[in-house]
């Protein structure tokens, strides 16, 4: 774990050193060890993406560029597609790099989208995939990249959320905590950012998932101030959590 920065004060002014978030994982991990079962993790990570994988590789040569990993789909046992928005180029500038990446099989330039481009890109799985398909974890996205480091929402029991973390160490030993916090099992929603919960609730207000809708997609764009396409991927998002959360609760329960 990462020290504080140089010339920061990590003590308060009784003079105890402040706990870090490796120490209050640690912390959480010692109490209700009985109760483990009913637990939940909610942790964000910082981890660097090593140059062998190629995000990795393609975010450290680019480090003013953010990535978006909105979503991931099984093609086959070892191959996944998933879509990538790429800040700050025209659409398919990006292409010949990409394509050029060890474990990319095939990429296609979308779309433009906001600043950036919609590429989907079809790759060999990393190592990571096959522990989250063994431990039947749902990946949280969209995953947030830039300058080689990648930040991971993890929502998991609590033994899973150890083999994730210890994976993470392996990838990379200095795997920063961002943020952690433990619930009860049976009282975890779905990890909604406020700004998913707003745009729910807007939607829901004006009739956008009423049956028969009272309103369609352009004109809850147009009553939103949002672009089409921007609003129909936010959607698609909170609705892919919203589904992984159901589904994840009948494989979760004691």
């Amino acid at each position: 774990m990462r020290g504080p920065r140089a010339g920061g004060n990590a003590r308060g002014a009784t003079g105890r050193r402040r706990p870090r978030a490796a120490d209050r994982f640690q912390s959480l991990r010692r109490k209700d060890v009985e109760n483990q079962g009913d637990r939940l993790l909610i942790a964000t990570l910082q981890i660097r993406i090593p140059k062998t994988f190629g995000v990795g590789k393609f975010s450290s040569a680019h480090p003013e560029v953010l990535i978006d990993i909105l979503n991931r789909s099984d093609l086959t046992k070892d191959l996944s597609v998933s879509d990538y928005w790429i800040s700050g180029r025209p659409a398919g500038i990006w292409l010949r790099q990409i394509r050029a990446l060890p474990d990319v099989v095939n990429v296609d330039s979308l779309a433009e989208l906001g600043d950036g481009c919609l590429y989907r890109i079809t790759y060999r799985n990393p190592p990571v995939i096959y522990l989250f398909r063994e431990l039947g974890v749902p990946i949280q996205f969209p995953l947030h990249v830039q300058a080689g480091f990648i930040h991971w929402e993890l929502v998991a029991r609590r033994s899973e959320s150890a083999a994730v973390i210890r994976y993470a160490r392996k990838v990379d030993p200095n795997v920063r905590v961002v943020s952690i916090r433990s619930r009860p099992l049976n009282s975890h929603l779905p990890t909604l950012s406020d700004a998913q919960r707003e745009l729910l609730a807007q939607a829901m207000a004006a009739g956008y998932f009423a049956v028969p809708r009272a309103i369609n997609l352009t004109e809850l764009a147009s009553k939103l101030d949002r672009s089409k396409s921007t609003l129909s991927e936010a959607i698609a998002i909170i609705e892919r959590k919203l589904m992984e959360s159901a589904l994840r609760a009948t494989t979760m329960s004691p």
